[in-house]
């Protein structure tokens, strides 16, 4: 598949979170989204300008993000497609959508950790609060552990091979003729 197939074929199915799709299709579809992502941010801050940000007081430098109307409307308009490109992509390769999620699921599940355990500071008064205060640095050091790896492994299972022949999610794209 090109480059110009990929973002069509992505385009296409906008919302398709059903079906497979190729290396190819994927990874072209992200290169899209990344170049499209520094044009428009060039474009930005041609027409906009960049913002002054003081570091210091009394020094000022300019913004290196942009935060423009045009790369926000980019965002929107690929989120959904890069979305089903990734949860299909996933199905090409034998597992479920819900995988491209893994990251996330994580962060909420720290997030959801540190809550409870800040949330309840009278109830850890006394000798129970250094156990507790103990065990729960030890969670949350295999938890951040688990949220630098968990990236990396939805990485490494984008970039496998597609899965031959059919599997539950439909035929392999590389079989199919269009």
């Amino acid at each position: 598949m090109t480059f110009k197939e990929a973002v069509r074929t992505c385009f296409s199915k906008y919302v398709t979170f059903s079906g497979r799709a190729s290396r190819s299709e994927y990874w072209y579809f992200v290169l899209f989204v990344i170049l499209g992502s520094i044009a428009c941010s060039i474009l930005d801050t041609i027409l906009f300008g960049s913002a002054m940000v003081e570091t210091v007081p009394g020094e000022f430098s300019a913004s290196t993000s942009s935060n423009g109307p045009i790369n926000a409307i980019f965002s929107l308009a690929t989120l959904l497609p890069s979305l089903s490109a990734g949860w299909r992509r996933m199905h090409d390769t034998g597992r479920s959508g819900f995988f491209l999620l893994y990251p996330l699921i994580v962060m909420i599940g720290i997030f959801t950790f540190v809550g409870f355990l800040s949330g309840f500071p009278a109830l850890m008064a006394g000798d129970f609060s250094g156990i507790i205060g103990g065990t729960s640095s030890v969670i949350l050091f295999i938890a951040v552990i688990v949220l630098i790896i968990s990236p990396l492994l939805v990485l490494w299972w984008l970039t496998r091979p597609s899965q031959p022949g059919t599997n539950t999610f439909g035929p392999n794209p590389h079989e199919v003729t269009p």
